[in-house]
């Protein structure tokens, strides 16, 4: 007899058939090569040439190189379950905020019913310049508003500076601030409107709000 040589495939192949069947295996499939690497480990020890036997190391590695091919299966089998729970938990957050009203990380708001709200704010008391734009970048409105120190909330009648109304619609606004000392002040922009629909095909579920789509981490508070 000719001494027994390793079952395993080589490191490089083994690593590429593990990858590649990673996901498919099951906890099933895994449990039943691992009964038949076993039968074959021990039909190898029993035919081996008892005067040029394998070295009993070799066979160690061998167990222990199914062992973490088998504890990867099962850990890629629990982290697909971790994943598939999260998402089923985000889309059930998303589903709740339909109808509600909104605020998020964006310049343009959704004018409904001729009014739309924006929150504007500021790290120190300012002096800010208002422009309104519409979907077409055509500048409807500005004024002219003292800001406070934290949020301040910024309405929109639809009326342009000369009384005439614009439709419901998309619209932008731009803020320019100064301090009592003339100096630039950074004022950051939020947006309200209510939540229309949910897309929870999607990954992570986007918010329909008008007609701008969001993910739940734009959102800042809900009312």
């Amino acid at each position: 007899m000719t001494a027994a040589t390793s079952i395993l495939p080589t490191s490089s192949t083994a690593a590429a058939s593990a990858g590649t069947s990673a996901l498919g295996t099951s906890a099933a499939s895994v449990a039943q090569n691992y009964t038949t690497f076993l039968k074959m480990l021990t039909t190898q020890l029993r035919n081996q040439d008892p005067l040029n036997p394998v070295d009993t190391n070799q066979f160690t590695q061998e167990l222990v190189q199914f062992s973490q091919v088998e504890q990867q299966l099962q850990t890629n089998s629990q982290l697909g379950t971790l994943i598939s729970l999260q998402q089923t938990s985000q889309a059930t957050a998303a589903l709740s905020f339909v109808g509600k009203t909104v605020t998020f990380s964006s310049p343009t708001a959704q004018m409904s019913n001729g009014q739309a709200s924006w929150a504007l704010a500021s790290s120190k008391p300012a002096t800010a310049n208002i422009i309104v734009k519409s979907s077409t970048g055509q500048t409807v409105f500005s004024t002219a508003m003292a800001l406070n120190t934290g949020s301040n909330s910024f309405v929109w009648n639809g009326q342009g500076n000369d009384g005439s109304q614009f439709p419901d619609g998309a619209y932008t606004i731009g803020v320019t601030a100064t301090d009592a000392n003339g100096q630039t002040t950074a004022v950051s922009t939020q947006a309200s409107g209510v939540v229309s629909s949910v897309d929870v095909s999607k990954t992570p579920p986007t918010l329909s709000i008008g007609n701008q789509s969001f993910t739940l981490d734009k959102i800042t508070s809900i009312s």
